[in-house]
């Protein structure tokens, strides 16, 4: 007598993503203008989302709030006005240090031109190691040493350079010297802000290229800031297009501009072209 055939075993729930935005709107203190407003996304584990568009849309702001850094007592730090944002297992930035810095020790945060705020009067190794003795004081200088090598080697950058200091090097190798920085807790959520400006053209593409080998080799997820389309298919096929604020387009970038529902987005996708 024939058995019946076993049932297929459900398929797993999909994970939570890392990093969910629902209907968020932020302001900077003493401004009523909202910077951003109404932007909703996800990213799931282990992806790439490019947020693109003009100067001035808010792309840094939403960066800022992402990274954990919203509501410090900073002119430049935003505030968040409505909706919520969780990244990494955190939510809505609280007031407590403790709870803050945790955020940012999860999150590695490239800031718009990182490489020229390293401090000038630490060596590149003592730069990269900073955020491993500000998390633990007690941290075991071999194995910091070890990751910092691991960093700059990955990032194709002389070891000798370790005992040099930013003024030594290039433009170009300071934001690499920058990104190993942001990655050397080995975070779960990079938010990189324009990783390529004023980088010289022929140094961007690489550097993205790390990135993307970077995100794949260690599984955390990323938000890459940029405005070039181009560029962002080195890293991502999945893009946020933001204007005044907002997101005017998001998903796929074939999709988004095969099917602009945004002027904004239109023009974008006849200049790709």
């Amino acid at each position: 007598m024939p058995q019946p055939s076993a049932l297929p075993a459900p398929a797993p729930a999909p994970a939570p993503p890392v990093i969910e935005v629902t209907d968020l709107a932020l302001r900077y203190p003493g401004q009523s203008t909202l910077a951003v407003t109404g932007v909703t996304f996800s990213v799931p584990r282990g992806q790439t989302l490019a947020i693109v568009g003009e100067a001035g849309c808010g792309k840094t702001t939403l960066a800022r709030a992402l990274a954990g850094r919203a509501g410090l007592r900073k002119s430049s730090s935003p505030l968040v006005d409505g909706g919520s944002l969780r990244v990494a297992g955190h939510s809505r930035p609280k007031p407590g240090r403790r709870e803050r810095a945790r955020w940012q020790f999860d999150v590695g945060y490239l800031a718009q031109d990182a490489g020229e705020r390293l401090h000038p009067r630490l060596t590149i190794a003592e730069n990269v190691a900073e955020p491993i003795y500000l998390r633990d004081q007690k941290f075991d200088r071999r194995e910091a040493g070890a990751a910092v090598a691991g960093l700059l080697d990955r990032l194709h950058l002389p070891l000798g350079f370790m005992d040099r200091f930013p003024h030594e090097l290039s433009r170009g190798q300071r934001q690499r010297v920058a990104l190993a920085r942001a990655l050397v807790l080995e975070p779960k959520v990079l938010v990189a802000d324009d990783p390529t400006m004023g980088v010289d053209a022929i140094v961007r593409g690489p550097l993205l290229d790390s990135i993307r080998e970077l995100r794949l080799d260690r599984e955390f997820t990323a938000v890459v800031i940029a405005h070039d389309l181009p560029e962002v298919r080195r890293f991502t096929s999945r893009v946020a297009i933001m204007q005044g604020g907002a997101i005017v387009g998001l998903g796929n970038i074939d999709e988004v501009l095969d099917q602009p529902l945004h002027p904004y987005v239109r023009k974008l996708g006849e200049v790709a072209r």
